[in-house]
């Protein structure tokens, strides 16, 4: 399954249906049938980039304090995700601050 997001302001975003859920889970748009179709209105933009930009700053703290502790054990440190969450979520990210400014919605799965 693909997630195509949607406005009237960008093209269309396309994400791997786990990448997609990732997204809308840490938006909070991850409850019933908001995963399968749903809309994003502008004035929700600016507190799902702050989450977006939360969980990248989390994810990226977790995975500096596991290479600590590895380098402090003398482990090896597990290899990197070959795309992180940033990667993953700064086109959305971008999507959404373009939209906000134009005041347009963001839709999915219509």
């Amino acid at each position: 399954m693909l997630y195509k997001f949607k406005s009237k302001v960008t093209g269309d975003l396309i994400m791997l249906e786990p990448n997609g859920r990732q997204i809308l889970t840490l938006i909070g748009k991850d409850s019933g049938e908001s995963l399968n179709k749903g809309i994003l209105l502008p004035q929700e933009m600016p507190a799902a980039i702050v989450a977006l930009q939360a969980a990248i700053a989390q994810s990226e703290a977790a995975h500096q304090e596991h290479l600590r502790q590895a380098q402090a054990t003398g482990e090896t440190p597990e290899q990197t995700p070959t795309v992180s969450l940033r990667q993953r979520a700064l086109p959305f990210i971008d999507m959404l601050q373009r939209c906000h400014r134009a005041n347009k919605e963001v839709v999915w799965g219509v």
